[in-house]
């Protein structure tokens, strides 16, 4: 049976989580969508890409494919032409595809809302299912995107490399119900302040609650 975590350590990740709030009080998903097909095609883009970049190309991609029918038919030469800016365009574009063709075939082209059902989709793991649980569906969700390891790793929550364990190990921390602000605010952070190299402790809104901090700026704080 998996040990329970130290009151201390959920204590430091309550006050991590308020510090965020007040620091990011209106942090969210970054990418543009307005429906859970939108949002995993957009999702499945990000991989290694900024949501910035992604949301240059996902306007018109998303006019010439409007459903997951109109994706299950297309073409993939002609996929990986609207998206071959963004990284890794020919292995998401068949991600993309044979997503769209598991989702008409088993769920009557809608998106399904359990872990375990995206998860059965080609090239969705937990980080993309839990993007679209929470910000397509409104469910619980922890998104253990770079910046999220990174940063948690760095306030001392884990000492893991591995999203999948991470995820759990910050879920264990924290009211499922916080989750989805905690996620959505780290990796604002991560991506604004605690960058992957140089990152800028002195000006650190989480500066007392991370031991990095501490160590790297000990004048500060």
């Amino acid at each position: 049976m998996p040990k329970s975590p130290a009151p201390a350590l959920r204590r430091q990740a309550l006050k991590i989580d308020r510090l965020l709030a007040k620091a990011y009080p209106d942090a969210g998903c970054s990418l543009d969508f307005e429906d859970p097909l939108q949002c995993l095609v957009s999702t499945i883009l990000s991989a290694q890409c900024t949501d910035k970049k992604v949301n240059t190309v996902t306007p018109a991609l998303f006019r010439r494919y409007p459903n997951a029918r109109a994706f299950a038919d297309a073409k993939q030469p002609e996929l990986e032409r609207m998206i071959r800016s963004i990284g890794l365009f020919r292995s998401k574009a068949g991600y993309i595809i044979h997503a769209c063709r598991q989702i008409v075939a088993d769920h009557a082209g809608a998106v399904p809302e359990t872990m375990d059902e995206l998860l059965r989709l080609p090239g969705v793991g937990r980080k993309t299912a839990n993007c679209v649980l929470l910000n397509a569906y409104g469910q619980p969700g922890i998104m253990c995107d770079t910046h999220f390891c990174r940063v948690t790793r760095r306030l001392g929550l884990h000492d893991l490399e591995d999203p999948d364990k991470i995820e759990f190990a910050v879920g264990d921390l924290l009211p499922p119900a916080r989750w989805g602000d905690f996620s959505h605010r780290i990796i604002h952070h991560g991506r604004q302040v605690c960058h992957a190299r140089g990152p800028a402790c002195e000006r650190c809104s989480l500066l007392s609650a991370c031991k990095f901090g501490l160590a790297a700026a000990p004048g500060v704080g």
